[in-house]
């Protein structure tokens, strides 16, 4: 493509011979409909014109004046382009042209002319392309709920991100941190997004043709709430209770036999949805671990854990087609069961996760389809309980959802982003994840060769020279080094998490801590030669600097429990204490530059909690 980086690269692309020069005094013309739905995308294409080739063009709906005069056809053609979502792009040497067949195509139709403009200044291309979506919905979920609830500002200029890659939904996946009216201990300390910001938000998002979807979780993962003294009654279990990988301690999820389980669920609707113009709704519902361990024990031996699951489903679902919405649930839970799954609502959205590469995406998808329910295939970008990231893991596991969606009919595809224990990572390291799932979901076979690491750094670290997005790159396959491979997460990571007791009981082999500082080391060297042009630049290599150091911290962490010997640093109790000190202040000042102070010191509680055995 003539070294031209495009994402999502188009489906089509044909270069031709030529060039298209950029001259001030042109018109950017809006035809097919009325204006204002043009009015967008034109800005958009005006701004970008503006700073990146310093040319100024007027917008006009007119063509009365001189054909040389117009520079930009921007054109709504429900005749020529037959997908809903779909635009061609033509560049000629005397203009360029954007043909859709709705306003939402013409817009993303101008964003990949930006992109070609950002890269080529005055003089373009010629060139046509032809392009639509594999999938419908490509959507982004965030969580806002462990315990990283990120400013205004920060989820403003994500959003732009995300719409310029051609992402249509995002959810802010939430537990608490809403602000209920009706229930504010609940929140107090967690710096909640208000209604008032829900309401920007949405029509934010409506301008850039995405679907701001309200997502609370309605069954597990409820331990925010039950914890109170108000809520408590309704909690399934309040000891031990088993889960796959050991035990767990609640509150956890809801007892569903209790009436007022649902009546607490009802509140939360009626206070939530109004902010939303999506008609849409994800209620959760997933991981209900501790169901049947508690007061539901009886019910569940008698009836079975799935079929008490789906009953309570069914109640949550009247709620919310009660209020004319589309149900969306995470479908985890009745994959054990599918005998069941024909019993699901049909008018609800099933949700598909899997965090690894290997998630039979193709197994489970093959279930929902067969019995007639709709499902997203929801990947995810592999950024959590890593630190830094596993790119490798992230990339099979987006293309595996992708593949195996469009193999079995998937309505949509969501992306998701966690903050399990602490939200330790940093919204850049999640950027790789986020390009490539809107890459496979946008066209899958014309994007399965593109070279992440210099796409990411063209498009989300704005860095022309490639090492930004070579260093979060090689930085997110550290998880690699230790040679131990962990279920969704890395061993540094949990070199961290775990006291130097716990780690002492694990079995297993022993993490390569060696290995990891140098592959730590050969990732961080490109950083000084990158050239991002963002406005945060400084703080994005102030995040990957900190972000290295918590990695090596793990390294002599684990070196100092085992006895073993380092080069590079003081390998003492005194030395790392200090060096952990230093790291949670930094991390703290990073945190309050993309995020509220709301959960920062739950966050940054587990990593004091390391500090507890160099004191010992």
């Amino acid at each position: 493509m003539d070294n031209l980086s495009l994402l999502p690269s188009p489906r089509s692309l044909t270069l031709t011979a030529g060039h298209y020069a950029l001259t001030a005094n042109r018109r950017i013309v809006l035809q097919g409909v009325a204006p204002g739905d043009l009015l967008m995308p034109a800005r958009y294409l005006q701004d970008t014109l503006a700073q990146y080739a310093d040319v100024g063009w007027e917008l006009s709906a007119t063509t009365l004046r001189p054909a040389h005069e117009v520079g930009a056809v921007l054109r709504v053609a429900p005749g020529k382009v037959p997908h809903e979502q779909g635009y061609e792009l033509t560049i000629t040497p005397e203009q360029i042209t954007i043909e859709a067949q709705s306003p939402v195509g013409v817009l993303y139709g101008v964003y990949t002319l930006a992109q070609i403009v950002r890269q080529r200044g005055r003089e373009l291309p010629t060139l046509h392309i032809e392009d639509w979506p594999d999938f419908t919905v490509r959507g982004v979920m965030l969580d806002i709920s462990r315990d990283k609830v990120p400013r205004m500002d920060t989820i403003f200029d994500l959003i732009d991100m995300l719409a310029s890659w051609k992402v249509n939904q995002v959810q802010l996946y939430t537990e608490h941190t809403f602000a209920y009216h009706q229930h504010p201990d609940v929140w107090a300390r967690a710096s909640p997004i208000t209604g008032d910001e829900i309401l920007a938000l949405d029509r934010f998002c409506c301008e850039r043709h995405i679907e701001l979807v309200p997502n609370q979780n309605s069954f597990g993962h409820m331990h925010r709430w039950l914890v109170h003294d108000r809520y408590a009654p309704l909690s399934e279990v309040h000891g031990e209770f088993s889960v796959p990988w050991g035990t767990m301690s609640g509150p956890f999820s809801l007892c569903p036999g209790d009436p007022g389980s649902l009546e607490l669920v009802r509140s939360l609707y009626d206070e939530l949805l109004p902010h939303f113009s999506s008609k849409q709704f994800n209620v959760g519902c997933d991981e209900t671990f501790d169901l049947g361990q508690g007061r539901s024990k009886e019910e569940c031996e008698r009836r079975g854990v799935e079929r008490v699951y789906l009953d309570f489903l069914h109640k949550v679902h009247q709620e919310v087609a009660g209020r004319g919405y589309t149900m969306q649930f995470w479908g985890d839970i009745i994959v054990h069961k599918p005998d069941l799954i024909s019993e699901l609502p049909k008018d609800s959205i099933a949700l598909e996760w899997g965090y690894e590469a290997d998630h039979p995406f193709d197994e489970h998808g093959a279930m929902f389809a067969s019995s007639g329910i709709p499902f997203y295939v929801c990947p995810g970008t592999s950024s959590w309980t890593s630190i830094a990231g596993r790119t490798d893991n992230a990339l099979a596991n987006l293309r595996s959802a992708a593949e195996n969606g469009l193999k079995h009919g998937a309505t949509g595809y969501l992306n998701t982003d966690w903050g399990d224990l602490g939200h330790w990572q940093v919204l850049p390291v999640s950027y790789i994840g986020f390009a490539v799932g809107a890459a496979y979901s946008w066209a899958l076979e014309a994007n399965l060769d593109m070279d992440v690491a210099a796409v990411v750094s063209t498009h989300a670290f704005h860095d022309p020279t490639g090492n930004m997005g070579r260093l979060a790159y090689d930085l997110g396959n550290v998880y690699q080094a230790p040679g131990v491979k962990v279920h969704n997460g890395s061993a540094l990571f949990w070199t961290l998490q775990r006291s130097f007791e716990e780690l002492h009981k694990r079995e297993g082999p022993t993490p390569d801590f060696a290995a990891s500082l140098e592959a730590i080391d050969q990732a961080m060297e490109p950083l000084s030669q990158a050239r991002m042009r963002r406005a945060d630049a400084t703080l994005i290599a102030r995040e990957f600097e900190n972000t290295a150091r918590m990695l090596r911290h793990a390294c002599r962490r684990g070196q100092l429990m085992l006895g073993q010997e380092s080069t590079g640093a003081e390998l003492t109790r005194n030395a790392l204490d200090d060096d952990m000190r230093d790291i949670i202040r930094e991390y703290e000042a990073i945190w309050l530059l993309r995020n509220r102070p709301g959960g920062l010191a739950d966050s940054a509680a587990a990593l004091e909690k390391a500090r507890a055995d160099y004191k010992a």
